[in-house]
């Protein structure tokens, strides 16, 4: 797939049929258009596209707070490659896009640029100048300028639409599991590990430590169930989310402790998938209360990950492993 960053960019291009939206989550609604407008450029002989922006629209708007993004940049490009998309427009939002008559976005960007054959949108999308343009709008110019116009009507799971807000309200209220159900994968979280107080090595339970981005979505405080991704394995483990009330004062961050591992991860690139919140974050009496409440976590964990396997052996064979 061939990422383009800027609209001057792209020139010449081949006849093209584009998906268009933020894709924000590129959830599973996204993803069936997306791969309805894939299947459009196969059997009509044109380049597949995705048109999105590197930044989130809403980001312009005065007094509107800032939008927090749910996938990173790169695993955004990942999962739109992986769905067969030849070309990506991952252009910024500015003023002057903002700006821009819904007719004059048409036939500037759309035609002009990307040579679009025919449109791909959802039912809400909307474009140009006090978001005036939509579906209708693509329609109209469609029968004169000979590009047709697929709208997706709302997609449903469980009787909720799906949306990328929904994906950030059941990830701000800590209801992690749901992510699967509605993006077809687990909410993570990824980055390079830092080093932290070493406290947990202290309690005889390591933890691979990564910063909070402020510009993404975090779930709350909290205990949590999780994978962790190291070099293509992924890693039971169970991770804990928040400001470490116990022993001081800190910034909130991702402290995981992966079963039945021994690296040392200082430094590394790792991942972790959010599988089920267990409990919220407290504040203990004392340190040792704190290291019976881990001990109780992990076996919560392992139990879990045991019941996940249809595995018979209890949570105390799996700890026995873990001491070997």
């Amino acid at each position: 797939m061939i990422v383009y960053e800027e609209l001057e960019q792209i020139e010449d291009i081949e006849p093209t049929a584009v998906a268009l939206g933020n894709f924000d989550g590129v959830h599973l609604g996204h993803q069936q258009l997306i791969k309805k407008m894939v299947q459009c450029a196969e059997e009509r002989g044109l380049k597949s596209a995705v048109f999105t922006f590197s930044n989130h629209p809403k980001d312009l708007l005065p007094k509107v707070k800032k939008v927090k993004s749910i996938l990173y940049k790169n695993e955004k490009e990942a999962i739109i490659e992986s769905l067969g998309v030849d070309y990506m427009f991952n252009i910024p939002f500015t003023k002057e896009i903002m700006n821009m008559d819904p007719v004059d976005f048409i036939k500037d960007i759309l035609l002009a640029r990307f040579n679009m054959k025919a449109a791909f949108c959802g039912f809400n999308f909307r474009f140009g100048k006090g978001a005036e343009g939509n579906p209708d709008v693509l329609r109209n110019i469609g029968i004169d300028r000979d590009f047709t116009v697929y709208e997706m009507p709302p997609f449903k799971i469980n009787g909720n639409v799906v949306s990328s807000s929904m994906i950030r309200t059941i990830i701000a209220a800590g209801q992690v599991e749901r992510c699967m159900t509605y993006m077809g994968r687990n909410y993570e979280i990824g980055g390079e590990v830092v080093v932290g107080n070493r406290l947990g090595r202290k309690l005889g339970f390591p933890t691979s430590n990564l910063v909070i981005d402020n510009s993404m979505v975090t779930p709350p405080n909290g205990v949590y169930i999780t994978y962790c991704d190291y070099n293509g394995v992924q890693y039971p483990s169970v991770t804990n989310v928040g400001n470490k009330p116990t022993i001081g004062k800190y910034d909130k961050n991702v402290e995981t402790h992966i079963f039945n591992f021994d690296k040392e991860l200082y430094g590394k690139k790792i991942v972790v998938e959010f599988l089920k919140k267990t409990r919220d974050e407290v504040k203990f009496d004392d340190v040792q209360e704190l290291s019976d409440q881990i001990v109780r976590d992990c076996r919560e964990a392992k139990e879990y990950f045991a019941a996940m396997s249809g595995e018979t052996k209890t949570a105390e064979a799996v700890s026995e492993g873990e001491n070997r």
